[in-house]
């Protein structure tokens, strides 16, 4: 039997990569380049549109654990994403374009994927599919997912930062530096603000002109917490952006010693370092007025801006009350979702909801028992978090250890009880991984 799967992004890919590998036949459904979302710039497949940054790497973070989870259980995407990184302190940022390369050659590679370059406008009930569109689905398909799953979805609206060009930027204000010297100890562009030039950052982002939403943004505007605009922090206070993406803690300059007030930090869209990205910038800001604002800060008076910061509505299921365990859509044998439409937020997070839904799709295809994730990793940690019928507003939300199994015995010191979490959760996805083997790759 044939498995669809809807959408080319992280989890489609990676949803089709693991069905494949366990011998199932594959279709693999991408609209682009015949049709494009509001939030795309190319027609590759598993295309990052927000950040080239798949987040923190150290096993005693949660994210960091679940890509190495990821990569024992053989994920298409973070495997690709390592072969494709660029430095980033004590991150795994990556190269976009290459990164998307690795990804479509080895699903094209692939002998049982076959992959369909038209739109889905219909979730096909007649044959077993896995619906991967992403937060951003067409409406012919959202009305589809509506249809089938009851109107039980919501919406928040998420933004993206702004890319410069490297050799637009002046670093003479700047310094090369990574927080506490992660990585190489100087993966990131430092560009330190005093005092004053942080009250006029504070000023511009208040008072100049903000996006005008269009018409399929038009409704409550509801932020995910992990991911707000610049401006909606600059509102909540006058040092929110100094104890989020501006805190200089870590960042002392190398030369005079000194800690600045606020620091802003780029980060490097491609390998060659021919492009920098504004870390924690994303905004709903006008074009004029990022350049504007964003143009005041020292040493992008010049700037070539590659990419503007863009506002867009991401869509979501109410997924503890309508998805089962396994990812699939309660009442439907034959139908699962996977991505970040299941509430599941961040590209690493959507990746492995597709390596799971991958996974039980073909194990139900192929007749096999159903198989159970365990609460004490972070793939269980995700499902956790796609299961809380405790709260009455479900919202996306990043993998965390607030959803692992406790430990048996306290530990207080946090870095070495997350260090006891990752272990006892890299055993057990050892186990998992042999257990889930494929037959034949």
């Amino acid at each position: 039997m044939r498995l669809s799967v809807i959408g080319g992004g992280l989890a489609g890919c990676e949803a089709a990569w693991q069905a494949a590998r366990r011998g199932i036949e594959v279709d693999l459904y991408e609209m682009r380049p015949h049709k494009s979302g509001p939030a795309h710039h190319t027609d590759r497949l598993a295309e990052l549109v927000c950040s080239n940054s798949l987040r923190g790497a150290a096993l005693e973070n949660a994210v960091g654990l679940l890509k190495e989870e990821l990569v024992r259980m053989g994920s298409l995407i973070v495997q690709s994403a390592r072969e494709a990184a660029v430095p980033a302190g004590g991150a795994l940022a990556v190269d976009r374009e290459q990164f998307a390369q690795l990804v479509e050659s080895r699903i094209g590679a692939h002998p049982n994927i076959t992959l369909h370059r038209n739109e889905i406008e219909g979730i096909p009930l007649d044959r077993p599919c896995i619906v991967a569109c992403g937060p951003l689905p067409s409406d012919a398909l959202l009305a589809s997912i509506d249809a089938v799953v009851g109107k039980q979805r919501l919406h928040y609206f998420d933004a993206a930062a702004p890319i410069v060009a490297a050799d637009s930027i002046d670093e003479t204000p700047m310094y090369r530096k990574s927080r506490y010297e992660k990585g190489d100890g100087d993966d990131y562009l430092n560009i330190p603000l005093d005092r004053e030039q942080y009250g006029q950052l504070l000023h511009d982002l208040r008072t100049l002109e903000r996006h005008v939403p269009k018409d399929f943004e038009v409704s409550e505007t509801r932020y995910f917490e992990g991911c707000l605009p610049i401006e909606e922090m600059a509102d909540r206070g006058d040092d929110v952006l100094r104890y989020g993406p501006l805190k200089p803690v870590g960042l002392r300059h190398p030369v005079t010693g000194i800690t600045p007030h606020a620091v802003v930090q780029l980060r490097k869209e491609t390998a060659d370092g021919t492009a920098f990205n504004l870390v924690g910038f994303q905004t709903r800001l006008s074009w004029p007025s990022q350049k504007i604002a964003f143009g005041r800060l020292p040493g992008l008076e010049h700037a070539e801006w590659l990419r503007l910061g863009v506002m867009h509505r991401n869509t979501f299921l109410d997924s503890p009350r309508v998805l089962d365990a396994s990812l699939r859509l309660r009442g439907h044998e034959n139908l699962w979702f996977a991505g970040q439409i299941t509430g599941a937020e961040g590209y690493v997070e959507a990746a492995a909801c597709g390596l799971m839904a991958g996974i039980h799709a073909s194990r139900a295809l192929r007749g096999e028992a159903p198989v159970e994730i365990p609460r004490d990793t972070a793939l269980g940690a995700v499902v956790a978090h796609l299961q809380n019928t405790q709260t009455d507003d479900f919202q996306p939300a990043n993998v965390t250890f607030a959803y692992f199994t406790p430990l048996e015995q306290s530990i207080r010191e946090k870095k070495l009880r997350r260090a006891a979490l990752a272990q006892r959760a890299l055993s057990a996805i050892d186990h998992l991984a042999e257990t889930l083997a494929p037959l034949h790759e």
